[in-house]
C-alpha cells in the first residue's frame, strides 16, 4: 500500500484526543469549518466556523467514523441530527485546559475558495495557509493547542494584536505551531 492509497490520520487523532479527554475527565470540543457538507445548526455558525460539545453528556449516538463523526445534540433545547465530515475538523481540544491538536485548513479553504470567501481562517490557522520557501506541505505539519493566559505573551514573539480577556470559562486556547 502506497502513501497515497492509505487512509488519513485525522479520524483516528480525533478517536485518540476524544479518549484522551474523557480519560482525563475533560470535556472534548471540535472545531469545524463549516460548508454545504456539515450539517450542523446554521444559527450558531460564527465566521464560517463551530465549536461542538461532543462529550458524552451533550450528545446522543455518538459516532466517530472514518469519514464523519455524527451524533445527535440539543441546541437551545431543540434536538438536532448533526452530521461533521472529519475533512472539516479543524481542532480538537479539551475545554478546560485548551491542549489538543488543530489540523490544516479544508482544501478550499487553503484555495481561498471557502464558504465564506476563504478569508476568514480559525484564529491561529491562518499561518498554516502561508507557506514559506521550502517549507513542508499543511498536511505534513504538526500544530499544537496550548491555553494563554493575558499577560503572559512576550512582547518580541511576533504578537498579535491584545485579545480581550478570557470569559469566565477559562483561558482561550490559541495555536502554536510545533516544528
Amino acid at each position: 500500500m502506497t502513501v497515497q492509497e492509505s487512509t488519513s490520520t485525522r479520524p483516528y487523532l480525533i478517536r485518540a484526543l476524544y479518549e484522551w479527554c474523557t480519560d482525563n475527565g475533560l470535556t472534548p470540543y471540535v472545531a469545524v469549518r463549516v460548508d454545504d457538507s456539515v450539517q450542523v445548526p446554521r444559527e450558531y455558525v460564527k465566521d464560517g466556523e463551530i465549536v461542538l460539545n461532543i462529550s458524552f453528556d451533550a450528545t446522543s449516538a455518538l459516532q466517530l467514523g472514518n469519514d464523519f463523526i455524527e451524533f445527535k445534540a440539543r441546541f437551545g433545547g431543540k434536538p438536532r441530527e448533526i452530521l461533521v465530515p472529519v475533512g472539516r475538523v479543524i481542532a480538537i481540544y479539551a475545554r478546560e485546559n485548551g491542549q489538543g491538536m488543530a489540523f490544516p485548513p479544508p482544501v478550499d479553504v487553503l484555495a481561498g475558495t471557502g464558504s465564506s470567501g476563504g478569508d476568514a481562517l480559525a484564529p491561529g490557522v491562518a499561518d498554516l495557509a502561508a507557506q514559506p520557501a521550502g517549507a513542508a506541505a499543511p498536511e505534513d505539519r504538526v500544530v499544537q493547542l496550548v491555553s494563554t493566559e493575558e499577560g503572559t505573551k512576550d512582547a518580541d514573539d511576533g504578537g498579535d494584536a491584545p485579545r480581550p480577556p478570557p470569559s469566565a470559562g477559562g483561558a482561550r486556547p490559541s495555536l502554536k505551531r510545533v516544528k
